[in-house]
């Protein structure tokens, strides 16, 4: 399991870094300084790789945002807590990554609809919930279209021709964004307590 696991997080950060299609299992085990045999002894190929690395990738944020959750005092301390964790796992990012799992890696793909269309969007959902009942969000929202337009305010990052690697660094991009998000969403208290954890995270640094 040591083993696999150490294949998985050096094949991610490849494909995070360079896409899928230009990361062959040369590179992988060139960066392991393992043979290809290893690799073929725990995936029977590429494909089942990709899908591994990012269904294990996608489980790892999914695990992050539930402890968010909990730790979180209010709806907007979560959301802080979700742009350090953008912060970490957006970090020298290629938006190439989703396009190419899209086009070449088909299970893989559906493996990212999924958490899209499941546990990111519950989350999404509960915060906003959760910040309208602490009186932190404005009351008038429409739970349904704000969380449509989150999921999809996220997603616009992964679009090269918008965003293309070489000009933006993927996790300031999501970082603006989700700012830009969450002032639209926050009531007059949400407002005045964003300036107030923004002064405790200053202070921290």
């Amino acid at each position: 399991m040591e083993m696999q696991e150490r294949i998985l997080d050096t094949s991610f950060g490849l494909f995070r870094q360079y896409g899928t299609r230009s990361i062959t299992m040369d590179d992988i085990a060139q960066k392991m300084g393992a043979s290809k045999k290893t690799l073929y002894a725990h995936f029977a190929d590429k494909d089942e790789l990709v899908m591994n690395a990012i269904a294990r990738y996608l489980t790892q944020m999914d695990a992050q945002s539930n402890e968010n959750q909990q730790q979180a005092g209010d709806a907007i301390d979560e959301m802080f807590r979700v742009m350090q964790m953008l912060d970490e796992c957006f970090r020298y990012m290629n938006p190439i990554i989703l396009f190419d799992l899209q086009r070449f890696h088909a299970r893989a793909f559906q493996v990212f609809q999924d958490y899209k269309n499941g546990p990111l969007q519950l989350t999404i959902r509960q915060n906003l919930e959760r910040g309208i009942s602490e009186g932190l969000y404005r009351p008038e929202l429409d739970v349904d279209v704000m969380t449509q337009y989150r999921i999809a305010a996220t997603m616009i990052c992964f679009q090269p021709d918008l965003f293309p690697a070489a000009k933006y660094e993927m996790g300031k991009v999501q970082l603006l964004l989700l700012e830009h998000y969450l002032y639209g969403v926050v009531s007059e208290e949400g407002y005045k307590r964003i300036g107030e954890y923004r002064k405790t995270t200053t202070a921290n640094k």
